[in-house]
């Protein structure tokens, strides 16, 4: 058994430089957590529009509903069997802004093919991103999200493009810092640029039989279509 990141990238995955390739290892036949600490340079918003849509979210900790400069950070990459026995990787990022600290949560779960990975959002995991990987030249790593579905009940719809959005993530690693960077970027194609972030951090991994799941970790409602 492999992590569900190299699955789905195959010999690609060993493009990436070492340091990502051991951070998208985490799974379950690795037996790591991994766990990142550092600093976001800066975490933007759009124009004013944006606003009202980015608080609703965030009551389901979706995106990051406040601006900010060095903005200290947490990100906690943990896997699990779901309710359903999927194997889920956690990606929760806590900001740590002036005020109160704020989520951002996905949890991610390899398709039934082995195909693709699907990211779930928020607490409730009502959005579902595909998501598609690529090692670059430089062995950086670059996600982007796919198609957008909204799930609840009986209703599994696709996000229309008016309202939905797609977001762009680069992460690399840093040999002179010792340190991790990555740059978000989300987009409406309608209205433009809608948030991201960009900052840096390093990682420490620890063995998942010691270290198990913390609560609150988990969404709180997960989602069985993938």
């Amino acid at each position: 058994m492999t992590s569900m990141f190299r699955t789905v990238m195959g010999a690609d995955f060993g493009r990436l430089h070492p340091q990502l390739q051991r951070r998208f290892s985490v799974g379950l036949a690795g037996g790591e957590a991994c766990t990142g600490r550092g600093v976001m340079d800066r975490v933007w918003h759009g124009g004013a529009f944006v606003r009202p849509f980015l608080m609703l979210g965030g009551t389901r900790n979706i995106p990051v509903p406040r601006p900010g400069r060095g903005v200290p950070f947490v990100i906690e990459n943990v896997p699990y069997l779901d309710t359903f026995g999927r194997e889920t990787v956690s990606f929760v990022r806590t900001f740590d802004l002036p005020g109160r600290s704020r989520r951002f949560d996905a949890q991610m779960v390899l398709s039934p093919k082995g195909d693709r990975i699907l990211d779930y959002l928020g607490t409730h995991q009502h959005l579902a991103s595909e998501l598609h990987f690529r090692a670059e030249a430089d062995g950086s790593l670059l996600i982007r999200s796919g198609e957008h579905r909204f799930r609840e009940g009986p209703v599994d719809a696709r996000v229309p493009e008016l309202i939905g959005a797609t977001a762009e993530v680069r992460e690399s690693y840093d040999e002179s810092a010792g340190r991790f960077r990555i740059r978000v970027r989300v987009v409406n194609r309608y209205f433009g640029p809608l948030f991201g972030y960009e900052g840096s951090f390093r990682v420490t991994y620890t063995d998942i039989d010691q270290c198990g799941v913390r609560p609150g970790l988990r969404p709180v409602r997960e989602e069985a279509r993938a």
